[in-house]
């Protein structure tokens, strides 16, 4: 079928399965580019989170990809209102936790630390939605093919697993040297991109004519 006799509700469809696949991309994307772009640039030590690399030379890859997402979940027209309201709310948090940054490490002023709050805010709601969508919405809307109600189910757990690590490493210390809020962060990201792209039948055959 050519694009000219495409009926208005199969451009429709693949709209939004280029939606679910463009989210899907950057959350895989994101982590590699952030970390190997980094030590391609300028070298030195690994940041001690994916929004720490905010103060480095990444930082407009860090904005741009964060910005983008946002937009394509705002754009994004789910089945339901409750559909809709989660993509909404999970846009609205992946875009404020890229305009307002991490606190930094060095020379904190007062307006960092509220920034930092804020940050913390909405990455919490922008995680917490996406794992919504993997746990409530992605499994029960009747898209998925056989055995994809787990993966989205795995994915959602995996998300609020890390999430949870993340608080318990950052509260309790526990082993800086090695960032683990950068490594949790990178799972959970990786997460939330394979539930988006298996959304956007990357990851399964093509249904759509």
């Amino acid at each position: 079928m050519t694009t000219a006799t495409r009926s208005p509700q199969t451009t429709l469809v693949h709209s939004y399965l280029f939606l679910r696949r463009a989210i899907g991309l950057i959350g895989l994307a994101l982590p590699f580019v952030l970390i190997l772009g980094k030590q391609l640039v300028d070298g030195g030590d690994l940041a001690g989170s994916l929004s720490a690399y905010y103060y480095t030379d990444l930082r407009n890859v860090f904005v741009g990809a964060m910005c983008a997402a946002g937009v394509f979940l705002l754009a994004y027209y789910g089945h339901d209102f409750a559909d809709n309201v989660a993509s909404s709310v999970a846009g609205l948090g992946a875009i404020g936790l890229a305009l307002f940054p991490t606190t930094p490490d060095h020379d904190v002023t007062a307006w960092d630390r509220t920034s930092g709050v804020l940050h913390l805010v909405f990455a919490a709601v922008f995680f917490l939605s996406l794992a919504y969508f993997c746990l409530r919405l992605f499994p029960h809307d009747g898209e998925q093919p056989p055995g994809a109600g787990v993966v989205y189910r795995v994915c959602g757990v995996v998300i609020l697993a890390a999430l949870v690590l993340i608080a318990l490493t950052s509260w309790l210390r526990l082993v800086p040297e090695v960032h683990p809020a950068l490594w949790l962060e990178s799972v959970a990201v990786e997460a939330f991109g394979v539930a988006w792209l298996l959304k956007g039948q990357t990851l399964t055959p093509k249904s759509v004519p």
